[in-house]
């Protein structure tokens, strides 16, 4: 594999954020891209995972499901921070 995807199950479902100390731990120990899972429940977590650890690439799927909070929402936000997400249509 190219790249590793990193779900924390402590914090799957919460809606709390991205586990960071395990992504900075798991980031240091890897040379391969980090893919940040488990944990988002809204937009500024998308943007905190990105600020504080060097994830190359976050997700969320629960959120989405229940419809808490909307694809569009977090990529706006995440323009609005001046992080780049990938805007299609």
């Amino acid at each position: 594999s190219n790249n590793s995807l990193l779900n924390c199950i402590d914090m799957d479902g919460q809606c709390n954020g991205f586990d960071h100390a395990l992504m900075k731990a798991v980031l240091e120990a890897v040379t391969i891209p980090v893919i940040a899972s488990s944990g988002a429940g809204k937009e500024s977590h998308f943007s905190d995972v990105f600020e504080e650890t060097k994830v190359q690439a976050a997700l969320a799927a629960g959120m989405f499901h229940r419809k808490e909070v909307e694809i569009g929402s977090v990529k706006k936000h995440m323009e609005k921070v001046g992080i780049r997400a990938r805007i299609i249509g």
